[in-house]
């Protein structure tokens, strides 16, 4: 940039003219300065010199030009700003502590937008304790105004992260900085106390609501107050908020049914379920999709009755439902719970035919099988064609990889997988330690199982019925009835065997 802007401002200019040499471009203050004193300007044009520059007459011989001016040579570190090559105008002083003034700069920039950027990247990463204290930072600068996004999001942050009365606390301290209360913010509100189990707080929003004509609950509102019932498996409340939204002139929509129906199957009342399906199919509104489709098909594949999933698979089918990877995920792993390796194949093949892609819960299922039954070659396979494919392994695979290789009896395999889970920094829970704790109870290993479990509580994951079924049948197998009563201590009751 610097050439271009040399060339053109040199262009400008006629060439100085002199008898016997040229003159290069050189400094103003040194070179001008010295020449001989200007002569009086001609009216022709031909012979005005250029604005700026100083004439040269033409009658100065040779020898009575003034001598070239001696350049300076900088020592090291020294600039001059403006060299002796570089174009003429005005020298440029040095830039003192140019590294200082850019941070000082870059930093002054970013300000403006650090504490509104840092709220969101609070948010965005679930930490609600640090998005409070920006968010109390936010408000207390000059340029702060209250906005109804912000505080939606962290409404909904702090229900997300179990935290139903700082959600309450925030919600008033909105409505003192003079925002006005919408039915979404309540909403919100309504489903902290509802992710918090306070069924009784939530209904009091409600009641709340109702009451004002602004506020008014709505699809999404009964939408989180069903799915709480559900959950907290009170189905009794269910019957009078579908009966509160008919007389609102409320329809439910797909994911309100969607979520009673999951609750319904889940609790064994096949008969309200029906009735909920049986609803969704003669309505116009809330058809049956997808999420339908995948729920019924979870719920008899965990019951193992592969008929009934078939049966409701064809049903779905025919009304126009189209499956999806997860759809076939379940006919997998119903299948191969079933040891239907036939027709598990089948559907894989079918997938691919469809240009369905195999997903790491597909290779999960399809190792989940072989590793019920101690299959250690098909599992293994199954595994090394998955790393093939480039699919990453996650919590399950390594959790059915190390069941599987404690039932089959390879101990020495669940040593190396729990060193490769460590290697490619895979995220423990609760069910990979139950793996663990089984594998060391096939192998005999108390010493090693009970180290397990110290570890799994150190870490925080808090132990569950299986793994107090796993540690007192293999305690009861040697006769350890103290160890189960230190278990029982720590439980808080006495155990009945869970089958695994």
């Amino acid at each position: 940039m610097a050439n271009a802007s040399s060339i053109s401002f040199s262009a400008s200019f006629r060439p100085f003219p002199t008898k016997h040499r040229k003159i290069t471009t050189a400094r103003p203050s040194s070179v001008f300065l010295c020449a001989a004193p200007r002569s009086r300007p001609r009216s022709s044009s031909s012979s005005r010199s250029p604005a700026g520059l100083p004439s040269s007459p033409k009658n100065i011989p040779a020898e009575d030009a003034p001598p070239p001016p001696k350049q300076r040579h900088w020592k090291a570190g020294e600039f001059p700003g403006v060299s002796g090559d570089s174009i003429t105008g005005s020298p440029r002083r040095p830039i003192k502590n140019v590294k200082k003034k850019m941070v000082a700069r870059a930093a002054a920039k970013a300000w403006a937008c650090t504490v509104t950027e840092a709220l969101a990247d609070r948010i965005q990463k679930k930490q609600w304790e640090q998005a409070l204290e920006v968010f109390e930072m936010l408000r207390a600068q000059t340029f702060y105004q209250p906005k109804e996004g912000t505080f939606m999001k962290l409404l909904v942050l702090l229900g997300k992260s179990g935290q139903a009365l700082r959600a309450a606390e925030l919600f008033e301290a909105m409505v003192e900085e003079g925002i006005e209360p919408t039915s979404a913010l309540y909403t919100a509100l309504l489903a902290a106390y509802c992710r918090c189990n306070l069924l009784d707080e939530a209904f009091s929003i409600l009641t709340k609501t109702k009451g004002l004509p602004l506020c008014q609950p709505d699809v999404f509102t009964y939408s989180t107050l069903l799915k709480a019932c559900v959950e907290a498996s009170r189905f009794e409340l269910i019957d009078s908020l579908y009966l509160e939204m008919s007389e609102r002139l409320i329809v439910p929509n797909t994911v309100t049914q969607n979520t009673v129906l999951g609750g319904y199957g889940k609790a064994g009342k096949f008969k309200e379920m029906e009735k909920v399906l049986a609803d969704m199919l003669a309505s116009d509104t809330c058809r049956p999709d997808v999420w339908t489709m995948n729920i019924v098909l979870s719920l008899f594949c965990a019951r193992g009755e592969v008929d009934a999933m078939e049966k409701w698979y064809e049903k779905f089918r025919g009304i126009g439902i189209e499956p999806e990877t997860r759809t076939f995920n379940i006919l997998i792993s119903g299948y191969g719970r079933k040891r239907m390796y036939e027709k598990m194949t089948l559907v894989m093949e079918y997938m691919r035919k469809l240009a369905f892609p195999w997903t790491t819960s597909t290779y999960n299922n399809v190792i989940e099988a072989f590793a019920d039954v101690g299959d250690a070659k098909s599992m293994e396979y199954a595994f090394d064609q998955m790393r093939a494919e480039g699919m990453k392994a996650d919590t399950n695979t390594f959790r059915h990889l190390i069941a599987g290789y404690g039932k089959a009896g390879f101990f020495h395999k669940v040593v190396s997988s729990i060193k490769l889970a460590d290697r490619l920094e895979i995220q423990p829970n609760t069910a990979f330690y139950n793996a663990v704790l089984f594998a060391c109870s096939k192998a005999g290993d108390l010493i090693e199982m009970e180290r397990v479990f110290r570890r799994m509580k150190e870490r925080r994951y808090l132990p569950d019925s299986t793994t107090y079924s796993v540690m007192v049948e293999a305690y009861r197998k040697v006769g350890m009835n103290d160890k189960i009563y230190e278990l029982e201590q720590d439980k808080g009751r006495s155990f009945e065997l869970v089958a695994r």
